[in-house]
């Protein structure tokens, strides 16, 4: 037995996907609630499309950057990485920052190599401590970005850090292409849940 959601009377269905009683009214109301729904859902579409096609290149930056951090803290979490600059692991990191205890650090900077914002290798997960530059190893001599680069030689190795760190051919990315990007870490990110 089923209940009409139209006019809540029990009903045993004729057939197995059959949503509303026998009654003339609420098949016609049933057919009228899934043609609004459609014009609803075409409705939104059209204003997702709208919105696209107005947003600055700015903001599909932004979106991909989300994602593309996104994929680096489940890529390092999949390791079970520490922080890149302190070494601190998960359970020894206190759970007191709005948004979760990790980031996405970069190595250099997007500001000063824009060439390098998605590389995969620039980006790794840090604390939010750590990356906000106020990190444990700040009071030891060492700044964090002096302990991050100590730790990246370490799982890269020096050339790789060194060719982090040297000049790079400036990219001119157009919108189609970042978001091409953000939609492949995207993928990555669903990959990476999949398989754990």
């Amino acid at each position: 037995m089923k209940t009409c959601p139209y006019c809540q009377i029990q009903f045993k269905p004729k057939k197995f996907a059959q949503v509303c009683c026998h009654n003339y009214k609420c098949a016609l109301a049933h057919v009228r609630s899934k043609r609004q729904r459609a014009v609803e859902k075409a409705k939104r579409k059209s204003n997702r499309e709208a919105k696209a096609k107005i947003k600055r290149l700015s903001e599909w930056h932004a979106e991909a950057q989300t994602q593309c951090n996104k994929y680096i803290r489940e890529r390092d979490k999949d390791k079970d990485l520490p922080c890149i600059s302190c070494g601190r692991y998960d359970w020894e990191i206190e759970d007191k920052w709005t948004g979760g205890k990790w980031d996405a650090g970069h190595f250099v900077s997007r500001g000063a190599e824009p060439a390098l914002r998605y590389h995969f290798l620039n980006i790794n997960k840090q604390c939010k401590s750590c990356n906000s530059g106020s990190g444990r190893h700040a009071k030891k001599r060492h700044t964090v970005s002096q302990e991050y680069e100590q730790r990246l030689i370490e799982r890269i190795g020096q050339d790789m850090v060194d060719w982090l760190k040297g000049p790079h051919k400036m990219q001119n990315l157009r919108k189609d292409d970042v978001i091409e990007i953000k939609a492949y870490f995207k993928e990555q990110i669903k990959l990476l849940k999949d398989r754990s």
